[in-house]
């Protein structure tokens, strides 16, 4: 059963696309359904939730703050070791994670993972070998859909959907 969702951010909980504006502040936009099921996850299945990112923005600590994810690590080079120690931490193993992401530096993480996932904008290098490629591009629902195929998956569905109801 998967305990921890695994989640990058540029071009999986966002387009891909960085903003900048005229003072130089960065610019990113999140999907509400990504948010929502977040959410459900973390707060009514009392699951675990991780961002790992190659990039610093203040907007991402931002997002995680007010989703209460617990774990962020930005500035990341080897998402998977940074990945272990989570595990470590959590008394977790591999075969209760799943991943998503939509590039190469996702790609060890990635395939680790007792379940793996990229969004439908990812390169295919990922898709040639992870489990699922969302229907759903990255900031737009891709990490509703990992979600809902995990709760699908781990017999959770009724729980996920009940828990708004």
């Amino acid at each position: 059963m998967i305990e921890l969702i695994v989640l990058d951010v540029d071009g999986t909980l966002t387009n891909g696309q960085i903003t900048y504006s005229n003072s130089g502040d960065e610019i990113k936009s999140f999907d509400v359904a990504d948010g929502l099921a977040i959410s459900t996850w973390t707060k009514k299945l009392g699951k675990k939730a991780a961002i790992i990112t190659g990039r610093n923005s203040l907007i991402v600590e931002k997002r995680a703050k007010d989703l209460k994810i617990e774990h962020l690590h930005q500035g990341v080079h080897n998402k998977d070791e940074v990945l272990q120690s989570i595990l470590d931490k959590e008394g977790l193993a591999w075969n209760q994670v799943a991943c998503i992401g939509d590039d190469l530096n996702d790609y060890r993480m990635l395939k680790k993972a007792a379940i793996s996932f990229t969004p439908a904008n990812g390169t295919r290098h990922l898709k040639d070998f992870v489990d699922v490629i969302c229907k759903a591009k990255g900031g737009s629902g891709a990490v509703r859909e990992m979600i809902e195929h995990i709760c699908k998956e781990d017999s959770l569905e009724e729980e996920f959907l009940n828990a708004w109801i």
